[in-house]
């Protein structure tokens, strides 16, 4: 009996693996909290299929998003960027991937790890939606605004509401898998 998912994911199979694997899992390693939101900030615009396409090779452009790595990063790396057809080559993204390195060292320092951050916009909590029909899925909320606003005061760009809601839908922070969605009650 085939397994019932949500729909957004039914476009291909690579589409269906990430659902089925990654989306919705609650993710606490630093590098991999880093990496899904350069990675959401990449797909600003742009389908995720397109971003899952070229994910290898991002890991591979961005040095498997080694934080201190990407932070020291000069023009020099930034032009071989640019020149990548493997990912994304959009001058500001690149430059926000850069930028949002070295903040996140920061947030680093004051909070101990960036999970920690991250998490404590709902004091460590998964929360929980209740979507019957996927045209519910809201484009952000309250947590997904105050974060964006508090990235954006640290300097961060390309952490708008609707982007850090879809980041937050990614690393498990909340969970918005249909509830028919046979994910849905393994991740809750």
């Amino acid at each position: 009996m085939d397994k019932k998912r949500c729909k957004w994911c039914l476009s291909s199979d690579k589409m269906i693996h990430y659902h089925d694997t990654y989306w919705g899992v609650p993710v606490h390693d630093d590098q991999e909290l880093f990496a899904k939101l350069i990675l959401d900030m990449n797909q600003a615009g742009l389908s995720w299929s397109t971003i899952l396409n070229k994910m290898e090779t991002f890991y591979e452009a961005y040095d498997q998003f080694n934080i201190c790595k990407i932070a020291s990063y000069d023009k020099e790396k930034e032009e071989e960027l640019r020149q990548n057809p493997g990912i994304i080559r959009n001058k500001l993204k690149i430059a926000a991937a850069i930028n949002n390195a070295q903040i996140v060292l920061d947030i680093q320092k004051e909070f101990g790890s960036f999970n920690a951050y991250i998490w404590s916009f709902t004091k460590g909590k998964v929360l929980q939606h209740k979507i019957t029909d996927e045209s519910q899925v809201p484009v952000t909320n309250g947590v997904a605004e105050a974060m964006s606003k508090d990235m954006k005061k640290r300097g961060m760009k390309f952490v708008g509401p609707t982007i850090i809601y879809a980041y937050l839908q990614a690393i498990g922070v909340i969970n918005d898998h249909a509830e028919y969605c046979f994910r849905n009650k393994e991740l809750q």
